[in-house]
């Protein structure tokens, strides 16, 4: 079978496409899946480019959705035919996040091989079952970005409705954080500075848009759409450089799901600011298999689908890689075979 992996100590020139043996048969309490798609996110990104460091010859990608072919010995929670989608932490079954998943050393496509390949033979756990009627594009998208976001604003945030809802950018967290927000009836103010975007993010749903490029200090208005109250919910994915407008921005007792550190991993808090408003800083990295579960569960309930910019061919994921990394999407960036 063909697999896409990353040589040490990565870059997108060191990606290439390698024939790799057969998984074979699944044993018992595992599932064999022809793998259809995958999707692009931030952490896929930094193993291809090295900024995460991988072993040599690691298969790629953490999102995978596709076909169960086969089952062991008993598997009854899948039947061959039925549509599967994996999970970022396998070994997480549910509850509260314990020592192993604060890191990544069971994830696919980082301390373990990747779905970025045709066939995988793995525990049934490492996957539930996919919302009814999604393509597999589709539902590749669930197993980070949007398992997050229902993370942030629902298992931890406990969202709603009539709660408002801060998002930044358009990327895959944040428009499914849209989504998710407007079907339990949030207000959702929006920052993008692209005005086509924020067209985009209207049509979606948004009550609000801000350009940050033009207001880089963006708390004020905030604050001024609320009010003067503050957002109950941020979904922040900026990290220490949009963090102080976060907490600014905040109502008193509000939450704040700490997810991405797209402007760097370290920088200043400002604590004092942070502990006036008696708001809960909480960090997150995806979610246990539960949570995928009951997200599977809302999908299907409330009928929202991604929103896909583009899909790749298998052979162009190195391709994909290079269009995201141009910040130009629009939602999330998938490969399909």
């Amino acid at each position: 079978m063909k697999a896409w992996v990353v040589r040490a100590p990565g870059g997108f020139d060191r990606l290439e496409i390698v024939e790799r043996d057969d998984p074979g048969v699944p044993a018992p309490g595992e599932i064999r899946v022809a793998i259809h798609a995958t999707s692009l996110n931030f952490h896929d990104l930094l193993v291809a480019n090295g900024g995460i460091p991988a072993a040599d010859g690691r298969v790629l990608m953490a999102d995978g959705a596709g076909v169960v072919e086969a089952v062991g010995l008993g598997v009854t929670e899948f039947a061959p035919g039925d549509h599967a989608v994996s999970t970022f932490f396998p070994h997480w079954p549910a509850g509260a996040p314990f020592d192993a998943v604060g890191n990544f050393a069971g994830t696919p496509g980082d301390g373990i091989d990747g779905m970025a390949t045709t066939h995988v033979v793995r525990a049934a756990t490492a996957f539930t079952r996919a919302p009814a009627g999604w393509s597999h594009a589709e539902a590749a998208t669930i197993t980070t970005a949007g398992l997050t976001a229902w993370r942030a604003l629902v298992v931890d945030g406990g969202l709603r409705a009539g709660a408002t809802v801060l998002i930044m950018g358009a990327g895959g967290v944040s428009i499914a954080a849209l989504q998710i927000a407007k079907a339990m009836g949030a207000t959702v103010i929006a920052t993008s500075s692209s005005g086509a975007k924020r067209e985009r993010l209207t049509a979606l749903g948004a009550d609000h848009t801000l350009d940050y490029r033009e207001m880089p200090e963006w708390s004020p208005a905030v604050r001024d759409l609320t009010g003067g109250l503050g957002v109950d919910h941020v979904v922040e994915i900026g990290g220490p450089g949009t963090l102080p407008q976060s907490i600014a921005a905040v109502r008193v007792g509000g939450h704040i799901a700490l997810i991405g550190v797209l402007t760097g991993r370290e920088g200043q808090v400002p604590t004092m600011e942070l502990m006036r408003k008696q708001a809960r800083l909480q960090g997150l990295i995806v979610g246990s298999r539960r949570d995928q579960q009951d997200y599977v569960t809302a999908l299907e309930v409330t009928g929202i689908r991604p929103v896909i910019d583009r899909s790749f061919a298998f052979e162009e994921l190195a391709d994909a890689f290079r269009y995201q990394l141009s910040g130009a999407h629009f939602g999330k960036i998938c490969a399909e075979w």
